[in-house]
């Protein structure tokens, strides 16, 4: 159906990239592989969609990057219509970035609260690109990091955190926690209400959170161990 009316498989896929990911850039090569689709299609759509205006490129690093182009007249009807799109459908499925990272990190053990920043955010400074609380397997999470790194042929950093550590170092306004706090962020998951719902409901809204998930508070323990890479 969506092929019908917008066109084309490849931009299908292209725009709900686009408007599943609204602060994250992406390279040819990395879309390409994401939507699995030729590159000579996806640099043939990319720049129909630069022409219309529904996307912009930008330059980091060196390398050519496109994001959503939120000054797009339709942008806001648009994004409404690709966040609805169920993930379970075969266009959809590969597109929606946050729901993947968040499924690939909790194979290392209970999450309870993460977020993405540094490359994965429109304008963020920050060098930690995922930050993770929760009980987890350390050498089950950078063995899903590293692939994750495979899969977007580039380094990431991470910090994780148990949630005895994370509070015990909130508790004394620890300045590189309160630093990544403060920063861009898109949050996968936030089982212990450390931000405030507004943060969170759009996630609700569109299925990448378990809206019925109750939210538990942390006694203060001494800190553990903490990875940071």
């Amino acid at each position: 159906m969506f092929e019908q009316l917008f066109g084309s498989k490849t931009r299908v896929k292209l725009l709900s990239l686009f408007y599943n990911n609204p602060d994250r850039p992406f390279y040819v090569r990395e879309i390409t592989r994401k939507i699995d689709e030729q590159i000579n299609s996806v640099r043939r759509e990319l720049q129909n969609l630069l022409n219309i205006g529904i996307v912009r490129s930008v330059s980091q690093s060196n390398r050519l990057y496109y994001e959503v182009n939120p000054k797009y007249k339709f942008h806001k009807e648009l994004q409404s219509v690709f966040q609805r799109i169920p993930a379970k459908s075969k266009e959809m499925k590969q597109t929606k970035e946050e729901d993947q990272i968040l499924k690939n990190i909790q194979k290392a053990g209970n999450i309870r609260m993460a977020f993405l920043t540094g490359a994965f955010v429109r304008g963020s400074n920050q060098e930690i690109d995922i930050f993770i609380v929760g009980d987890m397997n350390k050498s089950q999470l950078a063995r899903t990091i590293a692939d994750m790194e495979k899969d977007m042929n580039r380094e990431l950093n991470y910090a994780s955190f148990t949630v005895e550590d994370y509070d015990y170092r909130r508790n004394l306004n620890d300045r590189f926690l309160t630093d990544i706090l403060d920063e861009n962020k898109i949050i996968l998951c936030d089982k212990i209400g450390v931000f405030p719902k507004k943060e969170t409901e759009t996630k609700a809204e569109t299925g990448t959170t378990d809206p019925n998930d109750e939210t538990t508070k942390v006694n203060v323990q001494p800190a553990k161990d903490t990875e940071k890479i």
